[in-house]
């Protein structure tokens, strides 16, 4: 037979989740556990005869080979069960540890009673009143009514289904609000004094212990539950000595506080805002111990401000005018600038662009903007907490709090700024949600996909950039590809700081020549053989740990030169701005965060901080990892294709590369920016063009193009066909073949790909199209000869000689022939233009113009004529000797 068990200390959820279960599976039987919560018992003993339970004192032994495990991984012994039976988990703790031979039905939900609804939902089976009502309690009583943060919307839709069915909140209300017993009203006022309030990784947590006394026999939950909306801590464990065992029951109220590690070392288990533990045959003083050495696992590290703040901060003077400032907030998009006095170098007030635009609105352009500023010296310090920031925030009003340096060895900071920290990166920290996937520090997983060589040089920029307190970050499509398990070919970085000071730097460690574009802040580093082994010897000097703290080998010997890149490039992050739409923007240094915000697609917003101790952190203001795991290519704002509407081009080329799918959104934002691609220069669209001929998914990209009505709006006359899609599939073939291999044929992939796109074209047409795309010189002049090319062979005679061939491909550059090739596919043409190249083209005659000469023949254009008929009876096999070409030519002459 079968039997449905759940947990010891059994609340609303266990035996709601029970009584699921035996409605999905009539065949099982729902078995009680010994000790059961006090509100649940006597909802049972009101509601017993409507519900399907077996007490254990009831229970009569019978052969059990099959288990249902609801709300709990712990299997209580009951008489008859078989040595080994069938057992099935239904549960939401989805980390408890698994047994091998058990199946699972877990889910990441706030009540396991939730995963049963929905069962139930699917198997249409009907519920009475009282078992709605119950299956409600047990997700109410786990969800805190739905308001805890572990609720999810599966939670909120069982719950609205069950009040379908009949559910009655006014039973619940009653239900979930039990008085304690003087019993409890005891037990409660002895752990309260016993409370000790206990400060790890900023988080106040709450560790009280008494001994129950003899008579103790009520739950403990609720006691629980009532010191909590006492006290109020982020975490909450209570440790009660009952006989020879000790319970643990543990609660947050912190996202950071995760009860359940705590409780599934003690042997027990939950999830990370409620769980419990029986710890069976030991002292409640070796009990308290363990738990206190448990803490700091179960406490994340308090988040600062450094995790969340912008670096490189833009300040202003306070003599500036306001026209000046609402000049700057207009192009950079900023909502308020920190007021600094250049004379001392303190932060003096801030400066909000509601200020500014009331000032405007008042006419008051000319006032400096220290009459219209906040007033006040508020900062916070990179160690800071983001809750000190909250708080200043609300205290003062400041939307964006400047941050200042941490103090150096116990000497003041400079009170100038270093950064700022704003209200939407606080409302980012507290509500966007986290990744579901992988941890966001891919320390180990640069480790691993960079070159060993590769990854030394990263430890040595991380250390160099750490000294100079610059941060560093790979940033965009590096990451976006390592993420995506691709090799990272080149180690090109972003600076917040001076990038120029960096690369200096790390020229006078290593050498090596250094080019630096001061007006944009950026350097390249060229890289030697010399500097790599400069490179590699330094990391198997440094100290163990000191460079590279992960658990794999360091670096040793680089890997040979050719693999290597041989230069780095360092750019100071910057933001951007557009005069008008269309244009190229313009930039000035800034943020990581603005640099960011600058690029196309999320995808490509990812940043991977690289400087010493944060070596490895990502970081991911626009959600670009849940697009990349959802295979999404969405724009970053909505006037991105007005900005720049080449990006339309980039978004189809990326979705196809990557096989993602374009955001929708993202295509209607698309579909409406297409007549933007008129105020597009030529060059630019050509440059798109030719990167997505680049593309091994090219034939999708132009596709895509064309469906998105992209190809239509660069020029009316183009458009692409099956027939184009067949050319460019011979492509590859005939830059394979080993007729064309001397020629290195892949050097004019693009081109060969571009006339095939337009070679179907009229002449008029042709011009125009690449009139528009302001197309190369040497490409027009291809596409043109191809033309001429296909009329030439066109006007050949049907079984037209080989000197015929020869003459009318004769003008004709290889490239120009190799297009020409790929445009005829199979027709006889193209074995026409196989042979010219392959035989015909070689054939040269053995009389040459000097022996004309020597026959007395006077230089002219008759030379030209008698060496073509020479020439035209060797290719048609007229002759085949110089002695018959002599006689020939004596003939001739």
């Amino acid at each position: 037979m079968q039997i449905i068990l759940t947990h010891e200390n059994a609340d609303f959820d266990a035996v709601a989740s029970q009584l699921a279960a035996h409605k999905l599976y009539p065949e099982g039987t729902p078995l009680l556990s010994r000790r059961i919560n006090r509100n649940v018992q006597q909802f049972l003993n009101l509601y017993w005869d409507a519900l399907p339970f077996i007490r254990p004192e009831d229970w009569k032994r019978r052969r059990i080979d099959k288990v249902l495990l609801v709300d709990t991984h712990s299997m209580s012994n009951v008489r008859g069960m078989v040595r080994a039976p069938q057992v099935n988990v239904i549960d939401h703790h989805e980390t408890q540890k698994r047994h091998e031979n058990w199946t699972y039905q877990l889910g990441d939900v706030g009540a396991t009673t939730t995963l049963l609804v929905e069962m139930l939902q699917s198997s249409g089976r009907r519920l009475t009143a009282e078992e709605a009502t119950l299956l409600l309690l047990g997700i109410y009583e786990d969800t805190g009514s739905l308001i805890y943060d572990t609720t999810t919307s599966q939670d909120v839709r069982a719950a609205s289904w069950l009040l379908e069915q009949g559910a009655q909140l006014a039973v619940v209300r009653r239900f979930m609000n039990m008085p304690l017993t003087p019993v409890q009203w005891r037990l409660y006022e002895q752990l309260q004094t016993a409370v000790s309030w206990i400060e790890i990784a900023g988080q106040s947590l709450i560790i009280t212990d008494v001994v129950a006394p003899d008579d103790f026999e009520d739950e403990i939950s609720s006691i629980v539950h009532r010191l909590r909306e006492a006290l109020a801590p982020a975490g909450l464990f209570v440790l009660v000595q009952l006989g020879q065992d000790v319970q643990l029951v543990a609660r947050s109220d912190h996202d950071d506080v995760d009860v359940s590690v705590v409780a599934r070392a003690l042997g027990g288990g939950g999830h990370r805002r409620a769980a419990a533990a029986i710890i069976i045959g030991q002292t409640l003083a070796k009990v308290k111990a363990n738990l206190l050495a448990l803490l700091p696992q179960a406490v994340k590290p308090l988040a600062t401000v450094a995790e969340i703040m912008s670096y490189g901060v833009k300040t202003l003077s306070p003599l500036a005018t306001v026209a000046q400032a609402e000049e700057l907030m207009q192009r950079f998009g900023y909502e308020g600038y920190p007021v600094v006095d250049a004379q001392q170098g303190e932060l003096v007030g801030l400066l909000t662009r509601r200020a500014v635009d009331r000032a405007m609105s008042h006419k008051l352009s000319h006032l400096p903007i220290s009459r219209i500023m906040k007033a006040g010296a508020f900062t916070v310090r990179p160690s800071d907490s983001i809750e000190r920031v909250q708080q200043l925030m609300l205290e003062e009003g400041w939307g964006q709090i400047p941050v200042i340096a941490d103090d150096n060895g116990g000497q003041a900071a400079p009170s100038r700024p270093i950064g700022v920290v704003t209200r939407t990166d606080v409302l980012n920290h507290l509500f966007k949600p986290s990744p579901e996937s992988a941890a966001t520090n891919l320390r180990q997983h640069l480790n691993s996909a960079l070159p060993p060589a590769m990854w030394g040089m990263l430890l040595v920029i991380s250390e160099t950039a750490a000294s100079l307190r610059m941060p560093l970050y790979f940033v965009g499509g590096l990451v976006r590809d390592l993420l995506l398990g691709k090799t990272a070919v080149d180690l090109d970085m972003v600076v917040e700081g001076n990038a120029i000071q960096l690369v200096r730097q790390l020229q006078r460690k290593f050498g090596g020549e250094v080019h630096t574009h001061r007006r944009f802040g950026t350097a390249k580093w060229f890289l030697t053989p010399q500097i790599w082994q400069a490179v590699s010897d330094a990391n198997e000097q440094a100290p163990s740990g000191a460079a590279d703290k992960t658990s794999s080998p360091r670096p040793s010997t680089p890997a040979p030169a050719r693999a290597l890149p041989d230069s780095v490039d360092f750019v100071t992050a910057r933001t951007e701005f557009y005069k008008e739409p269309s244009a190229l923007p313009e930039v000035a240094q800034g943020s990581i965060k603005s640099d960011l915000h600058r690029r196309d697609f999320t995808i490509n917003t990812l940043a991977v901080r690289l400087d010493g101790a944060h070596l490895g952190e990502l970081l991911d203001f626009y959600s670009g990892r849940r697009d990349l795991e959802q295979k999404l290519i969405r724009v970053l704002h909505s006037l991105s294709f007005v900005d720049d509407p080449t990006r339309i081009l980039r978004a189809i080329r990326l979705e196809q590369r990557l096989g993602f799918r374009i955001e929708a959104r993202t295509a209607e934002l698309m579909a409406s920016a297409l007549p933007m691609l008129d105020r597009v220069t030529g060059d630019r669209i050509r440059h798109e063009i030719e990167l997505a001929l680049r593309e091994p998914a090219r034939i999708q990209v132009m596709e895509r193009l064309a469906e998105l009505g992209v190809i239509a709006q660069i020029h009316p006359s183009l458009h692409w066909s099956a027939a184009m899609a067949a050319a460019f599939e011979r492509v590859p073939e005939l830059l394979q073949s080993p007729v064309w291999a001397a020629e290195r044929p892949s050097q004019w992939q693009p081109v060969l790909y571009f006339a095939q796109w337009v070679i179907g074209l009229s002449a008029s047409e042709q011009n125009a199209v690449m009139a528009r795309l302001r197309v190369r010189k040497a490409t027009r002049e291809d596409v043109m000869a191809v033309a001429r090319c296909l009329e030439q062979l066109d006007a050949l005679p049907l079984g037209a000689r080989p000197s015929q061939v020869e003459k009318a491909l004769r003008p004709f550059h290889p490239r120009v022939l190799l297009t020409a090739c790929i445009t005829l596919g199979n027709s006889p043409h193209a074995s026409q233009i196989e042979r010219f190249y392959q035989e015909w083209r070689g054939v040269k005659t053995a009389v040459t113009g000097d022996d004309l000469r020597a026959m007395g023949l006077k230089p002219g254009p008759e030379y030209a004529v008698i060496l073509d008929q020479l020439l035209a009876a060797r290719l048609d096999n007229l002759i085949n000797s110089e002695a018959e070409e002599r006689a020939l030519l004596a003939e001739i002459v």
